[in-house]
């Protein structure tokens, strides 16, 4: 953490029941979050609905992800996650806008932490009752600021070029930070959301020199999968390196998995998360050997929620695979028709192509 930034205090998401406890913040490691991308206002107990929705949960996890945030825009959705906290230990955080009702509703259930901006919930009365049911809970909160949703006086200045727009998120944060220290609370977090990695950037930078509110980072509106890898990435390592973000989300118009797997790759590029499978893997080429992308969609998954720290090379033809990976602990590569399993460099198999992943597999499990 460089002189110029606060360390951020500590906070601990959990709340009742079975939900594992998160530290964030102080000197805890950065952990990872996604967001549910389907509504579960339809979730009942023990229905095939709910047995599946835990069966992502529990992939996830295992993958590396943290936390998972869910979108309760009614009462049906705050039960549903009510039901489905039941159920896991993963702690789930509720995204709540407008109606601090949704929010109460949230908190009979073993919920870890609530989200929502205070300037939308409506009179203080509201914010001080979501926030008197998270201080008995033990339950969190998250204050949510987005460059589109600015208080009207500051979005008009923004307008005007009278102020710019990440002071303009800063300013939006700190008003909403205040009401919770007004209220004796200190059990939150902040996210400043823009979908401009400078704004991201500057933004952040210039809160973490004047508060020690653990911060939430990420790029909003990120894009498709490649835009916002990129965007993300840019952003979250220029601020992780200057010791900013004690949590990431990284938002994709994609699938949860791709968010997970791009923050804990961020996090292991910047030496932030340690251990676990490393995946290296050629792009391919005309020499058409062996189906290097077929074989990391069938294995990225289960490779990555392996407890092991080992490097798997995927390579796509035998001129350079297993001297391109030949510091991996075990990797394939092949012909059109044939394939070879090597260790460290070293050929040990020489095997059918069809019978790839089960030799691959039996190799793996003998490392």
């Amino acid at each position: 953490m460089s002189e110029l930034f606060l360390k951020p205090r500590l906070i601990t998401l959990g709340g009742k029941g079975i939900t594992k406890k998160i530290s964030i913040g102080g000197s805890s490691p950065v952990t990872i979050q996604t967001m549910w991308k389907e509504p579960i206002d339809k979730i009942k107990d023990d229905d095939k609905a709910l047995h599946e929705l835990l069966i992502k949960i529990n992939d996830l996890q295992a993958i590396g992800c943290d936390i998972i945030r869910f979108a309760v825009p009614d009462i049906p959705s705050a039960q549903s996650l009510v039901k489905i906290a039941e159920h896991t230990s993963m702690p789930l955080v509720a995204d709540i806008h407008f109606d601090y009702l949704l929010a109460l509703e949230c908190l009979k259930g073993n919920v870890a932490a609530i989200r929502i901006n205070p300037g939308n919930i409506g009179s203080i009365d509201r914010v001080e009752a979501v926030v008197n049911g998270c201080r008995e809970n033990g339950t969190a909160m998250r204050i949510g600021v987005n460059s589109g949703s600015l208080p009207k006086e500051l979005a008009e200045k923004v307008d005007r070029k009278e102020i710019s727009r990440e002071e303009a998120l800063v300013e939006t944060a700190a008003r909403e930070c205040s009401v919770f220290e007004d209220l004796k609370f200190d059990q939150y977090a902040v996210s400043m959301k823009a979908s401009s990695v400078e704004e991201t950037i500057l933004c952040n930078e210039s809160f973490a020199k004047k508060y020690d509110v653990p911060l939430h980072i990420g790029v909003t509106e990120a894009g498709p999968l490649i835009t916002g890898v990129v965007k993300s990435t840019m952003a979250f390592t220029h601020l992780l390196r200057e010791g900013i973000g004690s949590t990431i989300r990284v938002s994709l118009s994609s699938t949860p998995e791709n968010e997970v797997i791009t923050g804990r790759e961020i996090l292991h590029e910047c030496g932030l998360r340690k251990g676990g499978v490393t995946i290296v893997s050629c792009p391919r080429c005309g020499r058409l050997g062996f189906d290097v992308h077929s074989f990391v969609e069938r294995w990225q998954t289960r490779l990555l929620a392996m407890d092991k720290e080992i490097t798997v090379a995927v390579m796509g033809c035998v001129v350079n695979g297993p001297g391109e990976g030949r510091h991996a602990d075990i990797g394939i590569a092949g012909t059109k028709d044939k394939a070879i399993i090597f260790k460290k460099g070293k050929i040990v198999q020489t095997i059918d192509a069809k019978d790839a992943d089960k030799v691959f597999e039996k190799e793996l499990l003998s490392l």
